[in-house]
């Protein structure tokens, strides 16, 4: 008889859309992803799931594929079914006003709310006494990718000002508009590693195109994908290369999928091949499994590790909080790293190279 039922509920799995499904009871808990094509977050979905799974907690999964209207409308859907856990990696972060409609849904619904990766402000986790969010300091990404490319460049400096001129040439390729992590990571990935040039007496990085007053390059579709920065690479190679004398020195990236794209138009003009090949320093930032490899492969230079991991944990035990008669939803949260005065979990980055 078990084996019927568990056979039907593979089943289930199998005709429902976007959908993660374990366990044997009702869905209760309902994670919203902002899209599954992200590296990264394809990488936290794994471990949450896993995780999930392995404390017997059933689940579905949703993509809302960078369109917030779909995600607010998925949550609504799982509402009306019952949810009582909502796990909201938000579409829309420039202003509170998606989370605060997302936050009103959850409260008359009686649900548990955690946001995560993509932060919303205190203000919106201060507004219900059962929301919570898990993530990363927007900061810290970026300066840690600061420091890793001046240390890199101070160690490397000869070998990468290839056009000999005793300035590195930049390009840098932001994932998105009005996001804080976009934001801090495009601001100190630059400013930490000039201090760190300034201080050893070497000039500042200079951006490889004086026309861009923004000094950075955006997917316009907020996706932070390969696809845009493989274009905007091969674009910028077609002006800016070894044979007029101009070639982009260094390529900084907010996250490892654009790291991917940019490899992979670097390798079209011969750079970036392999051990022995010539070779531009590319930064990324979430240590991919993808991105390991390419390091390892001598292709890609650093990254910052975000941890999916660590960030699946923090995720699994509050929602066995939500799930546990007598506990509230921050119970036994000593061993992470919580911010003061909020219920705001915070995971940790670290530098990889290898």
């Amino acid at each position: 008889m078990k084996t019927r039922i568990m056979a039907f509920f593979a089943a289930l799995c199998l005709l429902l859309p976007f959908t993660g499904c374990r366990g044997t009871g009702g869905s209760e808990v309902h994670v919203f992803y902002y899209t599954f094509s992200d590296t990264y977050i394809s990488s936290v979905r794994s471990a949450l799931g896993k995780q999930l799974s392995d404390a017997d907690i059933s689940y579905q999964d949703y993509d809302a594929n960078g369109n917030q209207t779909t995600q607010t409308e998925q949550i609504r859907t799982a509402i009306t079914k019952g949810a009582k856990t909502l796990l909201v990696n938000i579409v829309n972060t420039g202003s509170d006003d998606a989370a605060g409609e997302i936050v009103e849904l959850a409260r008359q619904a009686g649900a548990a709310l955690i946001f995560f990766n993509r932060e919303v402000s205190s203000t919106v986790i201060d507004s219900y006494d059962q929301c919570a969010y898990v993530g990363t300091r927007a900061e810290e990404a970026g300066i840690l990718q600061g420091e890793m490319i001046g240390e890199y460049l101070l160690d490397h400096y000869a070998e990468v000002d290839k056009n000999g001129d005793g300035v590195i040439s930049y390009i840098l390729f932001k994932g998105e508009e009005g996001n804080n992590e976009a934001i801090y990571r495009t601001e100190y990935s630059v400013s930490e590693a000039n201090k760190l040039l300034d201080a050893a007496g070497k000039p500042k990085l200079r951006f490889y195109d004086a026309s861009n007053p923004n000094k950075y390059l955006v997917d316009r579709n907020g996706l932070w994908s390969a696809t845009a920065a493989n274009e905007y690479m091969t674009t910028a190679l077609t002006s800016h290369n070894t044979a007029n004398g101009n070639m982009i020195e260094l390529v900084i990236c907010n996250n490892d999928g654009m790291a991917e794209g940019a490899i992979s138009a670097l390798n079209v003009a011969g750079f970036n091949t392999g051990e022995g090949s010539p070779f531009i320093p590319v930064f990324g930032v979430d240590a991919t499994d993808a991105a390991r490899s390419l390091i390892s492969k001598a292709q890609m230079a650093g990254t910052i590790k975000q941890d999916a991991e660590g960030m699946a944990e923090a995720l699994r035990h509050l929602t066995s909080n939500t799930l546990t008669e007598g506990k509230t939803l921050m119970a036994e949260t000593d061993r992470f790293t919580v911010d003061e005065n909020t219920r705001k979990v915070r995971i940790h980055y670290a530098k990889y190279l290898g």
